[in-house]
């Protein structure tokens, strides 16, 4: 696993060690908040969207030993491919199509962060999901941190930005998926896809604000 050069940090500091210790953070974090996940799919959805990513977290950790050593572009595609071979449901898929799409747009060489394929990936979720920003979905997280890494915010303020991205769809009319048969009824609660990317990009940012501040 070669280092990388984030724009949100100084140095490079994604080697092998703490890509492992990102993977299982992130696993763990969703498999401990499926009770929760599947609670809020309850009220707006069919309850399987905690079932369902905790699956998906499951095959990754047990197929983490398979993907550490391999270039990061390669690694983040194996890890759409467990998550889509392991995930039902509508979120499933668009997660692991973020990472499948990230996966191959990450260029094999160089040290700066590829904007390019976190807007790949973005707009790669928005085609799959035929959705876009304020439908209350997975997606009104991942548009305003993907601005938000183009534009260098610093990891530390990634994870609250995506937090209140969550939050910001309780108000929401559902206009996509199983949410939107329910109308007005959606408006309130907040979408379970994007409860689950914000858990998993708050772990994530957490742990890279960590390295950071390590290296400072």
């Amino acid at each position: 696993m070669p280092t990388l050069d984030c724009r949100t940090l100084e140095r490079p500091v994604i080697d092998r060690q703490l890509f492992e210790r990102l993977v299982v953070a992130v696993a763990r974090r969703i498999i401990a908040a499926s009770d929760t996940l599947s609670e809020l799919d309850r009220t707006i959805g069919d309850g399987d969207h905690g079932i369902n990513m905790r699956r998906g977290m499951e095959a990754v950790l047990a197929g983490r030993e398979m993907v550490l050593d391999l270039a990061f572009g390669q690694a983040l595609q194996a890890i759409g491919h467990q998550i889509v071979g392991s995930v039902g449901g509508a979120s499933g898929p668009l997660v692991a199509t973020w990472f499948l799409t990230l996966g191959r747009n990450w260029p094999q060489s160089g040290t700066d962060l590829p904007i390019d394929a976190f807007e790949a990936a973005l707009q790669a979720v928005k085609a799959r999901g035929r959705s876009d920003v304020g439908q209350k979905t997975l997606i009104d997280v991942l548009a305003p941190v993907t601005e938000a890494i183009k534009s260098g915010l610093a990891c530390r303020e990634l994870g609250g930005l995506a937090n209140r991205a969550a939050e910001a769809t309780k108000p929401m009319l559902a206009t996509r998926g199983r949410a939107a048969f329910l109308g007005d009824r959606s408006i309130g609660h907040m979408d379970p896809g994007a409860c689950s990317v914000a858990l998993m990009i708050e772990t994530a940012a957490g742990l890279l604000a960590k390295a950071e501040e390590r290296m400072a």
